[in-house]
């Protein structure tokens, strides 16, 4: 086969073939429950061959992880407080001490509160603003760097955000602008890394039926909204954004970084509903 420079590709060189993650070890931060878009992401790595290391952050969350991670394949569950600078340093240095070398993260982290999510942005308090933006996005530059301590020869990160970040969603308000903060990072990140061989990513899920996602308001309405208006009717489910982690995390994605990959049946796209959809959605809602 002829490359695009003129010059001869190998057809083998095209293919992965296997467990896409064989060989390939990582840790898993923010599962919550078998709902969670971080256990989506997991179960697609270890059905590709991926050895697990999970978070968790307290006794009750540690109840619900230590299953999940079993049928993975994982014994190794490592307490951690993303806000607590000790409790990060003694995580990954557990991590150092089983595996020495880190392949990948998958950082699924996010937290404000629930009444001020569904007020006025404008009437956010200093404390909740600054409490969701450390915990939502700066968690991850701080789990970045020192993963890449770790990440010898070179590896992947990917964080979670949401379409909230580019556009204002009802009941959403604080957590948007930290979305947008963690979009932002993912650039910077994907720059300081990339020269070490360190890709780094974010995937934007349309809504879907997690604990995270029940704690915003009207989650119902905005899950048919989405589903209705989306190019692809359909929901998203674990399975689809386990396979873009997947994707993300693996060599099929080698030269990708620094990007924001939407699942969201393409909603991302739309503007504004047809005429049509809008009207039966307005009659469904006994609306017009």
């Amino acid at each position: 086969m002829q490359g695009s420079g003129g010059g001869q590709v190998d057809d083998e060189a095209l293919v992965l073939t296997g467990p896409l993650m064989k060989g390939r070890r990582g840790l898993i931060m923010g599962v919550a429950n078998d709902h969670s878009i971080a256990w989506g992401i997991a179960r697609a790595l270890a059905a590709h061959g991926a050895e697990l290391a999970f978070t968790y952050q307290g006794e009750s969350f540690g109840r619900r992880v230590k299953p999940l991670a079993e049928a993975a394949g994982s014994n190794l569950l490592l307490p951690c407080d993303v806000t607590d600078s000790a409790s990060l340093d003694a995580a990954f240095a557990r991590l150092e001490k089983e595996w020495g070398v880190l392949d990948f993260v998958v950082h699924a982290i996010a937290h404000s509160d629930r009444n001020e999510l569904k007020g006025r942005y404008v009437d956010t308090t200093r404390e909740n603003f600054l409490r969701t933006m450390d915990i939502s996005c700066f968690s991850f530059t701080d789990v970045a760097r020192r993963a890449a301590r770790l990440m010898t020869r070179g590896g992947a990160l990917v964080t979670l955000t949401y379409g909230g970040s580019t556009r204002v969603m009802p009941n959403y308000n604080v957590m948007g602008v930290a979305k947008a903060a963690l979009e932002a990072s993912v650039r910077y990140l994907a720059v300081d890394l990339g020269r070490h061989g360190i890709r780094v990513n974010a995937i934007s899920a349309g809504p879907m039926r997690t604990l995270a996602g029940s704690a915003v308001g009207d989650a119902r309405f905005v899950f048919k909204w989405n589903k209705t208006h989306a190019p692809i009717k359909e929901s998203i489910e674990l399975d689809h954004v386990g396979g873009a982690g997947l994707y993300l995390l693996s060599d099929l994605s080698a030269r990708v970084s620094g990007e924001v990959h939407h699942v969201d049946g393409g909603y991302n796209i739309i503007g504004l509903p047809r005429a049509e959809e809008l009207k039966a959605s307005q009659a469904e809602n006994g609306e017009g």
